[in-house]
């Protein structure tokens, strides 16, 4: 579902991706581990084609990002490490207003009350102002928004940095939810945890390159900590 074939993405004299391939297929979840400058939200911006890749290519849905944008946009959902939502209207507000930007149709209350139930919002929460949320809160209106324009993969960048243990926990059972649908889900986190609790399989890079993949189930937290202590000293 998500492919990047050889990218390499320069900046000047700076290689912020050196090479990278990667496959995620449908229902995986795939999260990507490294430090700030490894390149991972460089990655995960050229899947949302906001930056072009200087050689290789990207599909989506075996579609490429470069040459299809919009067919690839309409597969996709992005969740940054900080929702951007508007603070003077309620969550089901602001649902209404980007859903219907995202499918083109304005979605009766009901149904918008139904997607932020899956997304985990208490329901006594729908009709308050998003300015006084948590990040949590904001983040599942962004899970709502997801789910009402049925994407097929989810791009999420940091989701859980500066949740509470709680917080994140809800949030990693929401993306397990999604992969479990078949929805595909590419993450980038610092969070090895999250990593080994949430992911399917996990990329580690370093400097612009992937310099390992592993899945999940193979190994304990402990040899994640390890390997990943181990790329990052080398």
């Amino acid at each position: 579902m998500l492919d990047a074939i050889e990218v390499t993405k320069q900046f000047g004299a700076k290689r912020a991706l050196d090479n990278v391939s990667l496959s995620v297929l449908p229902g995986e979840i795939y999260c990507l581990l490294g430090a700030n400058g490894a390149g991972k939200t460089t990655l995960v911006n050229l899947f949302l084609n906001f930056l072009q890749p200087t050689s290789g290519s990207l599909q989506i849905g075996k579609l490429d990002v470069v040459r299809q944008p919009l067919e690839t946009k309409r597969l996709l959902a992005y969740i940054p490490e900080q929702v951007t939502l508007y603070g003077v209207l309620s969550g089901l507000e602001n649902l209404a207003f980007f859903s219907s930007i995202a499918i083109g149709e304005h979605l009766p209350r009901q149904r918008l009350l139904e997607l932020l139930e899956a997304a985990g919002l208490p329901r006594q929460a729908a009709d308050d102002r998003v300015a006084t949320y948590s990040k949590g809160m904001r983040q599942k209106v962004g899970i709502a928004i997801a789910l009402a324009k049925n994407a097929k993969a989810l791009l999420l960048d940091e989701p859980t940095s500066g949740l509470d243990p709680s917080a994140a926990n809800e949030f990693s059972e929401l993306l397990v939810k999604a992969s479990n649908d078949g929805v595909t889900v590419l993450t980038t986190t610092h969070d090895l945890f999250h990593a080994k609790q949430t992911g399917t399989r996990i990329g580690i890079m370093k400097q612009g390159r992937l310099v390992e993949e592993l899945r999940s189930e193979e190994v304990s937290h402990a040899d994640l900590e390890a390997l990943y202590l181990q790329h990052m000293k080398s």
